[in-house]
């Protein structure tokens, strides 16, 4: 009889059990059920975004909407300030969500990545003096310094900073180990440099008016600070405005000019 209580006291023991984790799975479920049927916040295109656009850009054109939790695809976001700093590498429809996966860190992309709206890639060949060969880096900002020949005159120029803030998309390479910097043909570098359009019709006319001969020093790129950079009030310098600068107006006078 005691074996036989023994093992009635088990079976029941094991049915209690059997209850107890039924009930919980069966719990666990309907609170997944439920919590896949509350409503989340997710952005969708409101219009298509093409491969290329800048988050900056795409972040203008979602919309909020509310969609059940389980609806959500992997990597939606809620937030554009999620994509402002990345580009899209894969197109988003109309009415899809907007999810991190379909963009990428602007780095990834390359330099097609870093351009929008008016702005262009421009490849600018020069000695190492010019672009600053070992010192500039990717990143770095410069500006575009020039003394251009007056047209009709024998020897007349013109000096000024003709273009500022320039971003370098891709710096020169550095000399080679133990070389130094030089002026020579033999030591032409390459930079890419981000200018708008104008910008670079600019820098074309410059290249053209100060190629071959003396003309190839005509022109240099000059490094900006990284942090609380400032211009100088654009002017012109000419052979008298070097000459004179910082003399008083009675040196001036005896200058003659």
């Amino acid at each position: 009889m005691t074996y036989r209580v023994r093992n009635i006291g088990i079976a029941v023991a094991l049915a209690f059990v059997a209850a107890l984790l039924t009930s919980f799975y069966v719990t666990n479920y309907k609170r997944h059920v439920q919590r896949g049927e509350d409503q989340v916040t997710v952005l969708v295109a409101k219009h298509d975004i093409p491969v290329g656009t800048a988050g900056s850009d795409a972040a203008g054109e979602v919309s909020a909407t509310q969609v059940p939790r389980r609806s959500v695809v992997p990597g939606a976001i809620s937030s554009p300030d999620e994509i402002k700093s990345l580009v899209a590498s894969q197109a988003t429809f109309a009415g899809e969500q907007i999810t991190t996966q379909r963009f990428s860190p602007i780095a990834q992309t390359g330099i097609v990545g870093q351009l929008r709206g008016t702005m262009r890639a421009f490849a600018l060949s020069g000695d190492q003096n010019q672009l600053l060969a070992g010192t500039l880096k990717t990143g770095d900002h410069v500006d575009f310094v020039a003394a251009l020949h007056l047209p009709g005159s024998q020897d007349v120029f013109y000096s000024r900073v003709l273009i500022r803030n320039v971003k370098v998309l891709r710096a020169p390479a550095p000399p080679p180990a133990g070389g130094k910097l030089t002026g020579s043909v033999d030591s032409n570098s390459n930079v890419m440099l981000a200018v708008t359009d104008s910008q670079a019709q600019k820098v074309q006319y410059i290249l053209a008016n100060t190629s071959g001969g003396t003309g190839a020093d005509r022109w240099h790129l000059e490094l900006r600070p990284v942090t609380h950079d400032a211009d100088s009030a654009d002017h012109l310098d000419s052979f008298g405005s070097v000459l004179k600068d910082g003399l008083s107006a009675g040196q001036r006078r005896a200058f003659g000019h």
